[in-house]
């Protein structure tokens, strides 16, 4: 028993440490974001994802191309997510933006899934 409680211990130690890499955000707190114009979303799910369906404002993740669709401000709260909460694809536009300049980084971990998940309406491409 002793056993398992230290191996979960350090699983917990060990996901806390690689979640902390950008902070979370729930879904509540950048859906009301979206509603106060106060966030710029990131989706990094590829092309046909983003055109299916993606969370409302969020802009298509291309590699090198976001600077231009960023806000000026360096403080600017910017959100990057995936798929879900074992997605790392997140990461490459976290820290593109984070590279620029970006001070207030965070990551959606439940992803397009818990978006969904919560009945959060989606917005699709054109």
């Amino acid at each position: 028993m002793k056993k398992l409680l230290a191996l979960l211990a350090t699983a917990a130690i060990a996901g806390s440490v690689y979640a902390g890499e950008f902070p979370d955000i729930s879904v509540s707190e950048l859906k009301a974001a979206i509603e106060k114009g106060k966030v710029t979303v990131i989706d990094v799910n590829g092309a046909a994802s983003y055109k299916n369906g993606h969370i409302p404002s969020a802009i298509a993740y291309a590699a090198g191309q976001i600077e231009g669709k960023l806000p000026k401000e360096k403080d600017a709260l910017v959100v990057a997510y995936c798929g879900g909460p074992t997605c790392n694809a997140y990461s490459k536009a976290a820290k593109e933006a984070q590279k620029l300049g970006y001070t207030n980084v965070k990551h959606l971990s439940a992803g397009i899934a818990g978006w969904k998940a919560a009945n959060e309406k989606l917005e699709k491409a054109n």
